[in-house]
């Protein structure tokens, strides 16, 4: 309801913000002595506030501070005193009623005040009225002074005070004054009505300790009232974005973006060459194949011809030796479920063979007769796919012109269900390679020498699971591994399969300070990719070890792409940084010289944005690596709508690439920051370390001192800072939002795991508890506890704008995680900012992905992001 308040003359004293040149936490309200003034205040919801303390106090004090005495039993409340700025205490409470949360709850400590003698200046008064000049200057430095969460509202403080009136009637919010402002960058509020999420009584026991999980209905995703809580969830999210009066303008532009060519690396098969294509907004890249690198590029898979709507995806490929067959692995919907189809490549004709219910393989071709794969026995439930409990991988043989039936089974283990299991021939032939794991961290290695009549079965080469390890090429009878055994960062050994205990282990590569990402071998050598502060360093060594030298990549950045068949004198790979779109490279083995190949055509100029990288503190003193990006020419005045993405897990890098959907942002004047946490690998195996099991708050604290960095560096503030994470990372916003919910104004966890109780009982995700820990062991059950996002959300908190996305095939991290933490936050949710859900139908975890789902999802986060900013696009 609408209501008008007056103040009324009798030598009103007044106290204004005026903050022409704001410097940060110190500002200055200044007193004038009245004359006669009305101001009629248009507002609702209405608190009248009491102030006791008598105007001679008052004028009798020439700097003044107000101190918060804020006590954290009071959900609305606090005390706070008038004080002379040498301590004295004057001793007058001053009661803020139902007002101190939102008003003042983000104030600086100290605000100082100094009083003023002057009349009110004349340019501030229009016959006896305040005029809308200088009410437009008040809410423009309110809204800097206070850290407030919802830019759609910005608080005026007056107080108004007589010798004959010891009453001051304060607003929660001034809505109404707002549309006197003509500041940019203020939207208007979406009051938003969500849909009622029933309620089930449902709680656990955890070793004594009950917890209730009162929207446990929602992890069936394929019941009726879940699809209707679906359906409702996201008419009211996209009701939400019909009304950002740029969503239509940001769509126009990413897709203007989007649109031009996009080229993968080729690669030598035989005498042929195949490489990915994208024309621009095609849903899928088109794979082509060419004869020689001067042939004529024919369509050899087109994806975006399997569903009518992009939805299916080209996976896995492979071709036999002598290239007469062509096996591929295709997904529908973003499901980590694929099946494999197999094409006369001379004819381009289908076998009529097709391999279901595989996933996480590849195909691995023995001459020209079959492959090997990893696949599963068929679900007992179609219907539960996406979300049951996955187990039992095996490895099978597949003989060409025979159904998948008469495969023959090479290895299972019935013991262990939980295991994942790969295999894989050397390039000769010679050995199949089996890696083992029970999780995302630490395998086993068995080996079968083909060539060994004698052999019976497996020959087990590395033991599971307390290290990493890899075979990356045999040298005849010998066999290269990559290993983290007694070296952190990892190092190259050579290893007789007949005789593998460690002690006979040769050295080949050794550990460097730098980790050692990936090895490749061709045209007999090794290359090597290390880490430097996330940036990729590229070395070339002879197959028994001797250095020949580090190739020169374009830049700072990140490569890939090193390593060929064993006959190859060239291979090509690209290249890629945040302001570097990405590129490819042809580079010849024997001169070590690197030429471009393909050029990306996108429409951006590298040249109007930087990058630097910058190392912060965290909480325990660790220093930790972070890049920024943004236009030359940053004023850093802390009012800079800023993105800080991160990951933080299971031994996964983060290194500089080229985003054409965060293009947008950038150029709405946007800082787009990558921090490198504590939990990835890019420093080493002790950096990942550092970040998992019962150290994973190490990754929160990383992330929240990167945030506490950007603001006092003054790239940005609360009120201007986005956080952005997916599937682990969405498990980090979700955790660092729950812990500071005042430091971000937006948050945007994606995909993410925010059930930390009850994650490892649906698909694989009990390959997780290596990393995570499980909440079927108490010690680990009690840390779990302190961070699980669900389960850390308190009624009443004002927590940041928040967009939760996943999708409905999501069969990685089920959408259940996302479900119950939407209708957690809508419940928990304090203040106005909006808590909501965008749940993609036909997609997945993110592989995949069709070109128009991505456009609209980027175009989607971006909006959300800079309305509720203030920003204008």
């Amino acid at each position: 309801m609408r209501q008008t308040f007056r103040f009324y003359k009798t030598e009103i004293k007044e106290w204004y913000i005026d903050l022409p040149e704001w410097k940060g936490d110190v500002g200055e309200l200044q007193m004038v002595e009245g004359a006669d003034t009305m101001l009629d205040i248009i507002a609702g919801d209405a608190s009248e506030c009491r102030i006791d303390m008598s105007d001679d106090q008052i004028v009798d004090a020439d700097v003044l501070t107000l101190i918060h005495r804020r006590d954290p039993q009071l959900s609305n409340g606090g005390d706070y005193f008038l004080e002379h700025y040498n301590g004295k205490k004057i001793g007058h409470k001053l009661w803020l009623c139902g007002v101190t949360e939102f008003v003042f709850g983000y104030l600086p400590q100290k605000i100082w005040f100094k009083k003023v003698d002057a009349a009110r200046p004349a340019e501030r008064r229009s016959g006896g009225m305040l005029d809308t000049r200088y009410l437009k200057a008040v809410i423009f430095h309110v809204r800097k002074l206070l850290r407030y969460d919802n830019q759609q509202r910005a608080p005026l403080f007056i107080l108004s005070l007589t010798h004959s009136i010891n009453t001051c009637i304060m607003k929660k919010f001034f809505t109404a004054l707002m549309a006197l402002s003509s500041i940019p960058t203020v939207m208007t509020a979406q009051k938003i009505s969500y849909p009622t999420t029933a309620k089930v009584d449902q709680t656990d026991d955890y070793f004594g300790t009950k917890i209730a999980d009162p929207y446990r209905w929602l992890e069936n995703d394929t019941a009726k009232n879940t699809e209707a809580w679906v359906k409702e969830q996201n008419k009211v999210t996209g009701d939400y974005f019909s009304k950002i009066p740029f969503r239509a303008k940001i769509h126009q532009r990413m897709t203007e973006l989007w649109n031009y060519p996009k080229y993968g690396a080729p690669q030598k098969e035989g005498e042929w060459f195949t490489f990915y294509k994208n024309d621009g907004l095609q849903n899928q890249a088109v794979l082509y194949v060419q004869k020689g690198l001067n042939g004529t590029p024919e369509v050899l898979i087109d994806p975006n011809k399997l569903s009518a709507d992009g939805t299916v995806a080209l996976q896995a490929t492979a071709f036999s030796k002598k290239q007469k067959y062509f096996a591929y692995a295709v997904s529908a919907s973003g499901s980590d479920w694929q099946e494999i189809n197999i094409m006369d490549f001379a004819s381009k004709k289908l076998l009529s063979e097709k391999l279901e219910y595989v996933k996480f393989t590849g195909m691995s071709w023995a001459g020209e007769d079959g492959f090997y794969y990893s696949g599963y026995d068929k679900p007992k439930d179609e219907k539960t796919k996406f979300s049951a409990k996955t187990e039992y991988q095996k490895i099978f043989y597949h003989k060409i012109g025979t159904q998948q039936s008469a495969d023959q089974l090479i290895y299972e283990d019935k013991e262990h269900p939980l295991r994942y299991v790969g295999g894989g021939l050397t390039e000769d032939e010679r050995f199949l390679v089996l890696g083992i794991a029970e999780g995302t961290d630490g395998s086993e290695i068995k080996v079968k020498d083909l060539r060994d009549k004698n052999a019976k079965g497996f020959t087990t080469i590395v033991p599971g699971f307390s290290t990493n390890a890899n075979v990356v090429d045999n040298i005849g009878d010998k066999l290269l591994l990559q290993t983290n055994s007694g070296a952190p960062n990892f190092k190259i050994v050579l290893l007789d399969p007949k005789n593998p205990a460690e002690s006979n282990w040769k050295t080949i590569v050794p550990e460097q300070p730098q980790p050692l990402e990936g090895v490749g071998t061709g045209g007999g050598r090794i290359f090597t990719s290390y880490l430097k502060d996330a940036t990729t360093l590229v070395s070339q060594y002879t197959m028994d070890g001797k250095l020949e030298h580090n190739i020169i990549l374009p830049g700072v950045g990140t490569a890939s792409g090193f390593g060929c068949k064993k006959e190859d004198t060239f291979f090509f790979y690209s290249f890629t940084s945040f302001t570097y779109p990405t590129t490819i490279f042809k580079y010849d083995i024997k001169t070590g010289k690197s030429e471009l190949f393909k050029k990306s055509e996108v429409k951006f100029d590298p040249a109007a944005y930087e990058t630097k990288q910058v190392f912060y503190t965290s909480k325990d003193g660790t220093k930790v690596p972070m890049f920024i990006t943004h236009k030359k020419g940053l004023k850093l005045d802390g009012n800079n709508p800023t993105l800080l993405y991160a990951y933080g897990g299971f031994n996964v890098n983060i290194t500089p690439s080229f985003s054409v959907a965060a293009m947008p942002f950038l150029e709405a004047g946007g800082v787009y920051c990558v921090a490198n946490l504590r939990g990835g690998g890019e420093y080493g195996e002790s950096w990942h370390k550092a970040g998992m099991l019962d150290k994973k708050q190490n990754v929160f604290d990383d992330f929240i001192a990167g945030a506490d960095w950007l603001i006092k560096e003054k790239y940005t503030s609360s009120e201007k800072l986005a956080i952005r994470g997916g599937s682990n990372g969405g498990l980090l916003i979700g955790a660092c939002m729950a812990q500071r919910p005042e430091l971000f104004k937006v948050a945007l966890p994606q995909v993410g795991v925010l059930d930390m109780l009850r994650y490892h009982k649906f698909t694989v995700g009990w390959g997780w508890a290596v990393e995570y820990g499980s909440s079927d062991k108490k010690d680990q059950f009690d840390y779990l506890l302190k961070y699980s996002p669900l389960h850390n959300l308190k009624k009443g908190t004002c927590y940041p704008a928040t967009l939760i996305t996943t999708a409905d095939h999501d069969d990685r991290v089920v959408p259940a995680h996302s479900f119950k933490f939407a209708a957690a936050l809508q419940e928990a949710q304090g203040c106005d900012n909006p808590a909501l859900i965008r749940i993609e139908s036909k997609a997945g975890h993110g592989a995949g992905k069709p070109t128009s789902k991505t456009i609209d999802e980027a175009t989607d986060i971006w909006s959300f992001v800079l309305y509720n900013m203030g920003v204008s696009y």
